[in-house]
């Protein structure tokens, strides 16, 4: 395993034990970089406007689209260290 795998395997294991709930848009981009880091690019539909949380999800995900999965990992482990100093 790569070194920048596990370093993204330990931020996800530390992005569940944050002292704190973080900010809904940290939130969203925490989710947005996992899911471009371990599926790629955005697919199906975007869900409908009474799946509100779903829709945002998908937007924010989507805004990552052609991102490398690498500068995606790596940003990931940038945010969660981030929050994890910030005491989010």
């Amino acid at each position: 395993m790569s070194d920048l795998q596990t370093q993204f395997e330990q931020a996800k294991a530390d992005s569940e034990r944050l002292p704190k709930r973080p900010a809904n848009n940290d939130l969203l981009k925490l989710y947005a970089l996992y899911k471009q880091s371990t599926m790629g690019d955005v697919s199906g539909e975007r869900p409908g406007i009474l799946d509100m949380q779903g829709r945002m999800k998908y937007d924010a995900w989507s805004k990552l689209r052609g991102v490398a999965r690498e500068q995606a990992m790596t940003d990931y482990i940038a945010l969660v260290a981030h929050l994890k100093a910030s005491g989010a």
